[in-house]
């Protein structure tokens, strides 16, 4: 697919050097290539080629509640699914589909692929990669997990599948809580990776020992305490909604913090009409089709730093587009491929990580870790 008329975005990312923490940094660079929007006509005659593709490929889209919101709703209209990383990947498992096409990064295909090893898996774009993920190399992670021989290893799902590999135990930031707590209540010390944020908002709530992975997500990073108390003081009845892994400044001011389901569960629960949101503003489309009698701000962010040029939101996402999605399904190229070795490994902590949750819902009835209480909950 030619990509004469995208335009190219510099990224920077940190990723820790050394093996003794995420004291030594450096900034790392990368670049996401933006695809051009469509007009109303194109977009409308892509959506119907990409149906009747689906259609005639066996296919069914995933998509991430960040990528943009027509892959959102073209996901909805034709039996697939919207959500975050570990629910697209058990969606993927469980369909009757042969061809999987995930709108997101590249390491929710490399996941959805490890749960379906027989499926064909494709991605409209394959460099749509996840500063988190890029900040972690395995070769590195690998001497920082030698060097803590005695630690747990638990890793968050952005990350590679050879990184997954190397871990015993993989987390959304829906169950880390839960799984950490267990873990530390067993007397273990945990080696986590790869954000810093989530890792210290977990060692935090949990009082676990931890040592920590100093990777950091591009988007969330950029949220800032002042900035979001000026809001605050202009919206003074709006609940603040943060992802953790925002500055623990920024979690500290949330009303409710969790992850992108635990997000949308706030805003369906909580008593207020308006809502400051402090995550990928992708999820304000979905925020606002569910809750159309409310009103959804976006938290402000460093605005015109090197990382964000306009706004909170993850350039590999936007890499998405409907005219990659239907060259994919045309062609069956972007496919992702994991050595099958490490995806034997990788599936492990998945899998574990799998059969905890389902035992804790079995027990509350509810599933773990959907919203936890900031300082203004009630």
């Amino acid at each position: 697919m030619a990509h004469s008329a995208i335009e190219l975005k510099e990224v920077d990312y940190e990723m820790p050097s050394g093996t003794e923490g995420a004291s030594v940094c450096e900034t790392r660079h990368a670049w996401a290539r933006i695809p051009p929007e469509p007009s109303l006509a194109q977009r409308d005659a892509l959506k119907r080629e990409i149906r009747a593709l689906l259609k005639e490929r066996n296919a069914v889209m995933i998509s991430h509640y960040y990528v943009h919101p027509d892959l959102q709703d073209l996901a909805e209209e034709t039996g697939g699914l919207v959500s975050d990383s570990l629910e697209m990947a058990r969606f993927g498992r469980d369909h009757p589909a042969t061809t999987l096409v995930v709108s997101g990064v590249r390491f929710m295909g490399e996941s959805a692929k490890i749960l379906s090893p027989t499926k064909r898996v494709l991605m409209p774009d394959m460099d749509a990669n996840c500063s988190l993920d890029l900040g972690c190399p395995v070769d590195a992670f690998s001497a920082f997990c030698d060097a803590h021989p005695d630690r747990t290893v638990v890793v968050y799902a952005n990350t590679s599948a050879a990184v997954k590999a190397r871990s015993d135990w993989l987390v959304t930031s829906s169950c880390a809580l839960d799984i950490v707590r267990h873990l530390s209540a067993q007397g273990q010390k945990i080696l986590w990776a790869p954000d810093r944020h989530l890792g210290g908002y977990i060692q935090r709530e949990t009082g676990a020992d931890m040592v920590m992975w100093g990777g950091s997500c591009i988007v969330h990073d950029e949220f800032k305490a002042f900035e979001l108390q000026e809001l605050m003081k202009a919206h003074p009845k709006a609940k603040v909604l943060v992802h953790p892994e925002s500055p623990p400044d920024v979690v500290a001011l949330a009303h409710a913090v969790g992850s992108t389901s635990a997000i949308l569960n706030a805003a369906r629960t909580l008593d207020a009409h308006e809502f400051i949101v402090a995550t990928d503003n992708g999820m304000l489309h979905k925020l606002r089709t569910l809750n159309p009698d409310k009103v959804f701000i976006e938290a402000p962010t460093a605005g015109n730093s090197a990382t964000c040029k306009s706004c909170a939101h993850c350039p590999w996402m936007a890499m998405n587009g409907l005219q990659g999605l239907a060259h994919v399904l045309k062609t069956g190229a972007n496919e992702i491929l994991v050595d099958p070795a490490i995806a034997k490994r990788a599936r492990v902590p998945i899998d574990r990580m799998l059969a905890f949750t389902a035992a804790l819902k079995g027990k509350s009835g509810t599933a773990p870790g959907q919203m936890v209480p900031g300082i203004g909950a009630a």
